[in-house]
Order: structure tokens, then sequence, then C-alpha cells
């Protein structure tokens, strides 16, 4: 009784603190608590450069981050606004770009594996390899995905580990550098170690673009003053890539 009466009561609230957020209309800057719940690879490869200049225009709001995996209800989890890699959202969301607008996927080994194991010239033979792999909270586990020249290959891999998507990133990351297998990661997340020789791209004409992720927020209730500012900035060349 008490959770469906929650349940009933959340919208309701939510809008009267919206309607309390009024008042920040009259402020010189907004104020406030700015909640967000993003995937942890935003957290990682997104908000760091954003954040500290959003904080230093904006000294009077809070933010806080919940970096997860899993897909919530943002007003039932009580944030304010999410980050998503799909402009696929469910009804009455708003989705504002964020952060680079093109991203690809990787592929890539350290480079003492690969001088053991050889080089793979096609998707397909990876399934001769040791490979990293990611699964999503919900237990699902996608196939690695590849495009040439409009050929889209998905390869079912296999190999010795098997790390949560988001926590066990840095492990699978780490494990490719000790030369474990091969990795298939965004390409900002390990870019830093292509530069540094620790791992070697592979199968790199064949990495596939995806779209760059998005601000995403309620549109059928009042925008929160933080918010607002929020959108406001990364729409700023301070904040836009």
């Amino acid at each position: 009784a008490g959770a469906g009466l929650l349940a009933r009561l959340g919208p309701a609230l939510g809008e009267v603190e919206a309607a309390l957020d009024v008042v920040n209309g009259f402020r010189d800057r907004p104020a406030g608590t700015l909640r967000l719940n993003v995937p942890i690879s935003a957290s990682r490869l997104v908000l760091p450069r954003i954040v500290p200049g959003f904080l230093a225009a904006y000294p009077a709001i809070r933010l806080e981050v919940i970096a997860e995996e899993n897909f919530i209800d943002l007003l039932v989890a009580g944030c304010d606004a999410g980050i998503r890699y799909d402009e696929r959202l469910e009804q009455d969301m708003i989705a504002v770009p964020i952060g680079p607008r093109t991203q690809r996927f990787t592929t890539s080994a350290a480079p003492a594996y690969l001088d053991r194991h050889g080089r793979p010239q096609h998707p397909r033979d990876l399934l001769g390899h040791a490979c990293i792999r990611g699964r999503f909270p919900s237990g699902v586990m996608t196939p690695w995905e590849f495009e040439r020249d409009g050929e889209v290959v998905r390869v079912d891999t296999t190999g010795p580990l098997l790390v949560s998507i988001g926590g066990g990133v840095d492990l699978a990351v780490d494990a490719a550098i000790a030369g474990v297998g091969i990795l298939w990661l965004f390409e900002d997340w390990v870019r830093p170690h292509f530069e540094s020789g620790a791992l070697e791209p592979v199968l790199e004409p064949w990495w596939q673009e995806f779209s760059g992720p998005f601000l995403y927020y309620p549109g059928r209730r009042l925008v929160p003053a933080p918010l607002r500012a929020f959108i406001d900035y990364i729409k700023t060349p301070a904040g836009h890539w």
C-alpha cells in the first residue's frame, strides 16, 4: 500500500518541487541540485570535459552524478536528466546532443599478444582468438559489430575473460594490455593506450561509427533551473565538442 501511495504521490511531489524552483528566476545565478543518471562511459569520457567549467560558471549549483549501466525511470529515481548513447527514448522525453557527435568501436590488443597469435585481417578471424567480452547488467551480451564499404559483420566472440560493462571495463583494458586477448571498446577509452603503444589497433578499416550521446529529460514537466543552466551550458563553445 505504501509503495502504491508513493507511486501516486511521486509525480505530484515532483511538480511541487518544480513549482518552488520558480524562485530561481529571481536569482542572479541559478541555485540548487542537479541530479544526472549516466552510464559509466559517459562519466569517464564525456563529463570530465564539461563538469569543471559548468561548476565554475554556476557556483550555486550542486551536481550529483549517479553512474550506472541500468536504464532507469528518471522521475522514480529522483533524477532530473540522464545520458544515453541512443536517441530512441521513451515517450515525452526531450534529447539534446552532448559530447562528441560521432564515436567508434575499436578492437585492439597488446603487441605481444598479436606477435604470438597473429593479426586478424577480417572480423571472422576473431573466432580463432581469445577475446575479452562484456555483459550488461541485464545479462545481454551483444555481438561485436564491424562495418566496411557497406558490409556489416557481427561476430559472437569467445574468450577467457568476461566483465560487467561499466564497472569491469578498466579490468578488461588492463587485461588486454597484459596480453590476455583482444578488446572491443570505445575509441576514446583506449586512445591513450594507442598513443603509448600499450595497445595496438586491430581491424581498423572495419571500425564501426555510432552516434554520440544525448542528454535526455522529461518534456512534460517544468525544467528546473539547474537543469536549464546545464542545457544552456552544453550548447556554448565551452561545453560543446
